[in-house]
């Protein structure tokens, strides 16, 4: 199995992981406010099918994406909120229709992508793998939402090293994008769902980071204040990166609080 289809595999299972939540909801359900500013579970799930239907249109390169391209040069952040709120306002039952088909079209876009070709994106370009990375990443992280909002604790599972690995290839783009200059090297030695190991970089790099790759994932996607994670940064530069990271494209995100004390 080559790269590519392990990814879009993933992805699959963790789209049908989150499908399986809002499937059951009512219609009330999906008007749960989530930890995002104005966003319910019915705009976190139209996020979802609006970004797969913008990666099928960058794979296209026609009218659609120049379009989008122009609208984001100017203000990607209100183009994504807008978008998702519009695409909210419909039906639950028609919402989850468009996603199930939005990322059902997405795989068999990824799986057409000649090897070695590029897409446009938002952010740099991105090869097919990277791509289904990113968007595996993206239904993650708002799947923590959801989850967040009803009160459920999801399952953790290997999946999540696709998290980890966006989080630690983004470091960069991370500082720069908080207008630092690019970082020295930083060793990510993590703890899988599983027990198994999963490491990033030169293990002699003077700059670590260890702990749990599901917090791990939970940093990089500012679902959780570093406070509240089991995560040790080891160096200035590792330190700096867990104040930082950030996995997705776009500007800096102003993440998340840290959880009010208990008692």
């Amino acid at each position: 199995m080559n790269k590519l289809t392990a990814v879009l595999e993933d992805l699959e299972a963790e789209s049908l992981a989150l499908d399986t939540v809002v499937a059951s909801l009512d219609e009330e359900g999906w008007r749960t406010a989530t930890p995002a500013e104005r966003w319910d579970i019915a705009t976190q799930i139209a996020h979802l099918a609006w970004t797969d239907g913008a990666t099928v249109a960058a794979a296209a390169q026609g009218a659609s994406w120049a379009q989008l391209s122009r609208e984001a040069e100017q203000d990607i952040t209100g183009l994504v909120d807008r978008e998702a709120l519009q695409g909210a306002g419909v039906a639950p039952a028609e919402l989850l229709s468009r996603w199930r088909r939005s990322r059902a079209t997405l795989v068999e876009t990824l799986r057409a992508v000649p090897e070695g070709s590029k897409l446009p994106w938002f952010g740099p370009p991105m090869s097919a793998t990277s791509m289904a990375t990113a968007r595996l990443m993206e239904t993650w992280a708002h799947s923590v939402d959801v989850h967040d909002a009803l009160g459920l604790e999801p399952t953790r599972t290997d999946r999540v090293r696709h998290v980890a690995l966006l989080g630690a290839l983004t470091r960069g783009f991370a500082f720069r994008a908080h207008g630092q200059p690019d970082p020295d090297e930083v060793f990510v030695s993590l703890t899988l769902p599983s027990g198994a190991q999963w490491q990033h970089g030169d293990p002699g790099a003077a700059d670590v980071v260890r702990g749990s790759a599901y917090d791990f994932a939970l940093r990089v996607t500012q679902r959780r204040h570093r406070d509240d994670l089991d995560l040790v940064a080891e160096g200035p530069g590792a330190d700096q990166w867990l104040d930082l990271a950030q996995a997705f494209a776009g500007p800096p995100g102003p993440g998340r609080a840290p959880a009010a004390p208990v008692g």
